[in-house]
């Protein structure tokens, strides 16, 4: 299921701006941030890319993901940005409510101590 909202985009032209209204879909980011302490980096990242991530979208509830490196200057570990990509809030709501636990726990459990993480909803506009 989609939802549509309309915006209003400023278009540039010859005579200066003009404002036009566009139908966009609703896109619903569910971005996990975790710092991994540097001994454990080099698996940590292979599990994620090899394991985790395929499996979240193997879920069905995402259509898209990313993963970002946090440019900051911390000498105990490193911080990402993984961001899934839904359409909607009850397919991320699915996710939550049917897989979510259960792949966070494997995470929990495999990189015990050596991680934490913090969870953010975005709504792309």
């Amino acid at each position: 299921m989609f939802f549509y909202y309309s915006t209003t985009i400023r278009k540039a032209c010859s005579k200066g701006f003009t404002y036009i209204r566009k139908k966009c879909r609703t896109m619903i980011i569910y971005n996990v941030t975790v710092k991994i302490q540097n001994d454990i980096h080099d698996e940590w990242m292979s599990w994620m890319i090899q394991k985790h991530i395929p499996e979240v979208m193997k879920t069905g509830c995402f259509i898209q993901n990313e993963m970002a490196k946090v440019m900051v200057n911390d000498t105990d570990g490193m911080t990402y940005s993984i961001q899934y990509r839904c359409e909607s809030m009850d397919e991320l709501n699915k996710y939550f409510a049917a897989f979510a636990p259960k792949l966070q726990a494997e995470h929990s459990e495999r990189f015990t101590d050596k991680f934490v993480a913090f969870r953010t909803l975005l709504e792309l506009i």
